[in-house]
């Protein structure tokens, strides 16, 4: 007997679990039953689990039946000429969805040639096994799976055309790439998913080699001539946006230029941009801290004094400037109303981002790197024909990595470029490698891909071929220039007296363990004493209860909360994080006792 369970609950059973589960699924195919039911007949337990609930993970099969797939050419046919449809199939019993449990009674087959008595199913197409972006990846049956996941992770955050509105809109920092194209290395998921319509890449040449050393740790290298002539430049468009609130008492926001009696008056200097109305105007150049929108709100609290005294209650600063670092010029200036019927004020910064040291750029093989040096043209290697690459890839990066996709996109591009087409390098079922290298032969070049190369700055021959191809690379998000971060000093936090936090705030750059002993390590030790002060503080001990003491600046007297005020007080050095903990170990009723001693 075999027990039955319908999402783990138990049911009853019956005399032959295999036979049950078979007539579930033959009365599933039939249309006798509905097509969300799944059973899984587990033969250690002898348990049939009949699965109907919401929420699980199903994939579409094709049923085979005697070593044979019930998909023939007939349908093939059919659905070419819209005769029938997905769902006709799946009527028809020839297509069937599983979920996780009865994928476990299932035998699955790859390819209809691998088809055997055994089989079970056949799969709709090996492609289906990736994500979209991992299908987007060529050739990616040649490649280690971790780097396909890499690949498709890289492609998300590239830059490319990701709306065609995006002139009407206003999005939080996004990215326009300038001239993006189709890549003439494509998969199957390029053409289902109309990526011409949004592509995010260009296709540019790429030589495998060393350079002097610059695109050492998965470093590139850039031709400064195929940035003049465009590569890789993008905009980034950020908004600034303010809204004119209504507070209890009547009292409001309002968008204007502040005038000079507003409490938090900046300077003349950074409204000069604002019209008359308090806001920016179009194409106008803006740096930090300028105003982009000015604004003024009610004071904060009204004292007791105040409330009868109205000419004494100024107006508050609460103007939008740049941020620290941000720069651009105005793009867009919108006035519109917000959800709560407030005048609602955005403006769009727009900011030209052109290549360069230290900006990141990858392969669709999670080949990723930052530039390590921008080469003039003169000084780029060239081919026998005169080429010259726009990037510069390093060895190094392949051996470890184990990307073979990336090498045979080289050639398939190169195949692409010099015969004016497409290549289908979609996932198992692409075009093959022989293929391509003939192809390269009849075109005239070596059919591995290298060409002879010479020196760029001596014009001496290179001692080996270099492997040279044309392939698609992506820019990415990641941009030195958001990045780009330093400090001397500046804003500290209330509470702690330590410097903020965040490149956005003006923040500190915090110096930890490691970096501590790479200074010893190099014999500069002491400029630990200036690196570890950001929140150095003097305070007075009372050398009697070792506690901290009072200065009253007044009357320039030191005393002691305990010990009163004839006794010995000393100031001493310690960071102000040290002192607040001192306070807090007060307040649990502990007595942190500070025992002083001569320094000599």
């Amino acid at each position: 007997m075999a027990e039955v369970y319908v999402d783990g609950k138990f049911v009853g059973s019956v005399d032959n679990g295999s036979d049950f589960a078979k007539q579930i699924v033959s009365e599933r195919r039939k249309g006798k039953i509905s097509s969300e039911i799944n059973v899984f007949f587990d033969d250690r337990l002898d348990e049939v689990y009949v699965e109907v609930a919401k929420g699980r993970a199903r994939r579409p099969l094709l049923v085979v039946k005697d070593g044979k797939s019930l998909f023939t050419d007939k349908h093939a046919q059919q659905l070419d000429k819209n005769e029938i449809t997905w769902t006709d199939l799946m009527n028809q019993g020839i297509i069937e969805y599983l979920d996780a449990a009865e994928e476990e009674n299932a035998y699955v087959a790859f390819f209809e040639e691998d088809v055997t008595a055994e089989h079970t199913h056949l799969e709709v197409d090996p492609l289906v096994m990736m994500g979209f972006c991992s299908g987007l990846v060529p050739y990616g049956n040649y490649s280690q799976s971790a780097r396909i996941s890499f690949g498709a992770k890289n492609q998300k955050q590239s830059l490319g055309v990701y709306a065609a509105n995006y002139l009407v809109r206003m999005d939080m920092d996004v990215n326009m790439l300038h001239t993006p194209q189709l890549p003439l290395v494509k998969t199957m998921l390029h053409d289902i998913s109309d990526y011409h319509r949004h592509p995010s890449g260009q296709n540019i040449v790429v030589a495998v080699m060393s350079l002097e050393g610059y695109n050492m740790e998965d470093a590139v290298i850039l031709n400064k001539a195929s940035i003049d002539r465009g590569y890789g430049r993008s905009t980034y468009y950020r908004p600034a946006i303010a809204e004119e609130l209504r507070y209890s008492g009547g009292l409001m926001d309002e968008v204007c230029v502040p005038g000079k009696d507003v409490k938090g008056y900046k300077s003349e200097r950074d409204y000069r941009f604002l019209e008359d109305d308090g806001m920016i105007y179009p194409e106008a150049q803006v740096k930090e801290d300028d105003v982009v929108i000015g604004k003024t709100s009610p004071p904060r609290f009204l004292s007791s004094l105040d409330e009868y005294n109205l000419a004494s209650s100024s107006r508050r600063e609460s103007s939008v400037s740049l941020k620290h670092g941000e720069e651009g010029i105005v793009d867009f200036v919108a006035l519109t109303e917000s959800q709560e019927g407030n005048r609602l004020i955005q403006v769009r910064i727009r900011d030209q981002r052109i290549p360069e040291i230290g900006d990141k750029f990858t392969s669709r093989h999670g080949q990723k790197g930052v530039v390590g040096i921008i080469v003039p043209y003169a000084d780029m290697p060239f081919s026998a024909s005169g080429l010259v690459p726009d990037l510069i890839f390093s060895p190094h990066g392949i051996p470890s990595r184990m990307t073979i996709s990336h090498l045979i996109e080289l050639v398939g591009g190169k195949v692409g470029a010099l015969g004016g087409r497409f290549i289908d390098g979609t996932t198992f079922s692409s075009e093959p490698e022989e293929k391509l290298r003939q192809e390269l032969l009849n075109l005239g070049f070596r059919e591995d891909g290298t060409e002879t190369m010479y020196n760029g700055v001596t014009g001496q021959q290179l001692t080996t071929r270099i492997f040279i191809g044309n392939m698609y690379y992506l820019k990415l998000k990641h941009m030195v220039a958001n990045k780009l971060h330093s400090r001397a000093r500046g804003p500290i936090q209330l509470l702690t007296r330590q410097p903020t936090e965040g490149r956005a705030k003006e923040g500190g750059l915090r110096l930890g363990e490691m970096e501590k002993d790479t200074f010893v390590a190099h014999g500069a030790s002491l400029l630990l004493k200036e690196r570890f002060d950001s929140d150095k503080t003097i305070v007075p001990v009372c050398e009697s209860c070792g506690l901290i003491a009072i200065h009253d600046e007044f009357k320039n007297r030191n005393y002691c909360n305990v010990c009163g005020e004839n006794v010995e007080v000393s100031n001493v050095e310690i960071s102000y994080a040290f002192k607040l903990l001192l306070d807090e170990i007060k307040s649990l009723g502990i007595y942190p006792k500070l025992v002083l001693k001569n320094k000599y």
